[in-house]
């Protein structure tokens, strides 16, 4: 809900301060992710591939949201044109308001750092970094010092269950381990959302609960915006709003 006008206070006869509201209130709050009309088209051999067919929906500040569909269905490449790792062909893509088709390559990563964080199924851990180094990388690209942003990460460590392994390499870490450090290195940075692409798909059944649960976790504790994509209906649980794809084209929305 948001103010629009402002509030008249005033003391009555009996001596009481009576406020009142000078304007009117609105609910039209602006989505953090919106998609308009959002069409994705390859090229491969002399064909065209419409991964994405005419997409449309808006994302608010705090939802937690499942995207699935059969392999091929245009999951991945959804999750890429709202996190602005890729560019539509048709329609537009609006980050909190700004039109991110607009923007050019330098002002979209700046805007990825400051408003996104990511998980991808193969980790992205870099393996001759300490733990703690790579939960530090994205607010270093960001411009804090490693002294700056040492409490921030030890904190997330901790939630994730690793500040024991702030020292190690990437390259010593399980799976498990490594998907965590991940998700801690999404976050470092205050980010509004977390975009998750079969976060689990390379864990084993224990390992893939404690990734969703910490994911559930920051959702609700933090609100955190929560976005994954996944093939595995169980794991929709995790999401109070599922989007079903079908040969590209959004099927349901609920």
């Amino acid at each position: 809900m948001k103010l629009v006008g402002w509030w008249e206070c005033v003391p009555n006869d009996w001596g009481f301060v009576v406020c009142r509201q000078v304007g009117r209130m609105t609910n039209k709050e602006i989505p953090l992710v919106e998609l308009q009309n959002v069409s994705k088209i390859y090229t491969e051999y002399g064909y065209e591939v419409h991964a994405v067919k005419d997409a449309s929906f808006r994302i608010y500040h705090g939802e937690s949201i499942a995207i699935t569909g059969r392999s091929g269905s245009g999951k991945s490449t959804l999750l890429h044109l709202m996190s602005c790792l890729d560019v539509p062909t048709k329609g537009k893509v609006f980050i909190d308001g700004k039109d991110s088709t607009k923007l050019s390559q330098a002002s979209l990563s700046q805007l990825r750092n400051r408003y996104m964080g990511f998980v991808f199924q193969n980790y992205t851990v870099l393996p001759g970094f300490t733990v703690l180094e790579n939960v530090n990388f994205p607010g270093v690209i960001g411009g804090k010092t490693e002294k700056q942003l040492h409490d921030k990460a030890m904190g997330l460590l901790k939630t994730v269950g690793l500040a024991h392994r702030v020292k190690h390499l990437g390259v010593h870490l399980s799976g498990g381990e490594q998907q965590r450090v991940a998700l801690a290195r999404a976050m470092i940075n205050d980010q509004k959302v977390l975009f998750a692409d079969e976060p689990t798909g390379a864990l084993d059944r224990k390992g893939a609960e404690l990734v969703m649960d910490l994911m559930k976790k920051l959702n609700e504790e933090k609100r955190i915006t929560l976005l994954f994509v996944t093939h595995e209906l169980s794991l929709t649980d995790y999401a109070k709003r599922i989007i079903r794809l079908e040969d590209g084209r959004v099927i349901s929305d609920e």
